[in-house]
């Protein structure tokens, strides 16, 4: 079976040649931005994950509304965070770009604290939840009757909908046991962080067997970043000056900006870290040293073409459909990626049924 590959759009401020340094050329902007999308549609990716924060970069939402009308063929997977728009309007706008996209649009559904709010992990992923149950009826062209803990509708759907009748797919992911639930409920694609082979392998049996229960089936996804060079040493040379100039002060206040630095996900990223080898390595090609500088997913495929290849092949082996990588710089990371690997990957994007 193909594999959906993405890249990523620096909307939140997260584009270094050095991890730490900031670099003003690299900062997130229209410009900045529009120009890793169109490069990522010419290289060949099949879906682009618009990354969603509060006080770093610019909107998912609004870029997406702006890169729609430019873009031929490539799909994008807009990142929304639960609760910070009242769904009704929020599934007009998410039908809105469906439409400039020619039903080409992905949701990556986020379970976030509201900027300048706090809520235990229970009752988010029980609002988290709530709002994508109402999200998905709206969007499938259904009136909504809830009246639950945190939303409390009755509504006809809005009248524009998104090009192919229904709901465009929800990606998610989480670690935690609620948030394991919540995908298992109701994602379409459970997406997960780096790990070991038999981290991915556990998490990926565990998934199934939840959307089991609930009568469900799941697709799995994978969120990591890529350094790939004509020879590992190479490769392995160009992580260690990504992080050269690097204090551990600094990467920790990167690591804080984020909202989610204390989830079930990060505190694996860390484990991770800490049962590396001291080149950073907790598995064959697998380097956690990104996670130094960064909160979410902290670690990087990093080897020649044919390791990058058969690592990823590893992981698809064991149930991953999907791959949304990454690398720094973001555009000259896709391009050394597009031009080692991607020919080499039986690649599609995901079916939408």
């Amino acid at each position: 079976m193909s594999c959906e590959v993405s890249w990523f759009a620096a909307l939140c401020d997260d584009d270094y040649e050095y991890l730490g340094v900031p670099d003003r050329a690299l900062l997130s902007s229209w410009e900045h931005c529009r120009g890793i999308a169109l490069a990522a549609e010419e290289a060949g990716y099949d879906n682009l994950l618009l990354p969603s924060g509060y006080a770093m970069g610019i909107d998912s939402v609004a870029f997406a509304a702006g890169i729609a009308p430019l873009l031929r063929r490539m799909r994008l997977l807009v990142a929304v965070r639960m609760g910070e728009m009242w769904p009704p309007q929020l599934a007009r706008q998410l039908a809105s770009i469906d439409q400039m996209l020619g039903g080409r649009l992905t949701i990556n559904i986020i379970s976030s604290d509201l900027p300048g709010q706090t809520l235990d992990s229970s009752p988010r992923y029980r609002r988290t939840l709530e709002i994508m149950r109402v999200l998905r009826d709206l969007l499938d062209g259904k009136r909504v009757e809830y009246h639950g803990e945190f939303v409390d509708v009755a509504l006809d759907p809005p009248r524009l909908r998104p090009v192919r009748g229904g709901c465009p797919p929800f990606y998610f992911g989480g670690l935690s046991e609620a948030a394991r639930e919540v995908a298992a409920q109701a994602a379409d694609v459970y997406l997960m962080w780096p790990d070991t082979l038999p981290g991915v392998e556990a998490v990926v049996s565990d998934m199934r067997a939840r959307a089991a229960r609930h009568g469900r089936q799941l697709r799995f996804g994978y969120r990591a970043h890529v350094i790939v060079r004509a020879t590992e040493a190479e490769a392995r040379a160009a992580a260690q000056r990504l992080i050269s100039r690097l204090d551990d002060r600094t990467g920790e206040e990167i690591r804080r900006r984020s909202l989610d630095t204390t989830s079930a996900g990060s505190l694996r990223q860390n484990e991770l870290r800490h049962i590396a080898d001291d080149r950073g390595y907790v598995e064959a090609n697998l380097w956690t040293g990104i996670g130094r500088a960064r909160s979410g997913a902290g670690a990087a495929i990093v080897g020649d073409p044919d390791q990058v290849l058969a690592k990823l092949q590893a992981y698809a082996d064991l149930g991953m459909d999907a791959f949304i990588l990454s690398g720094y710089p973001h555009a000259a990371e896709a391009d050394l990626f597009a031009r080692h690997v991607l020919p080499h990957l039986d690649h599609a994007p995901l079916p939408l049924g």
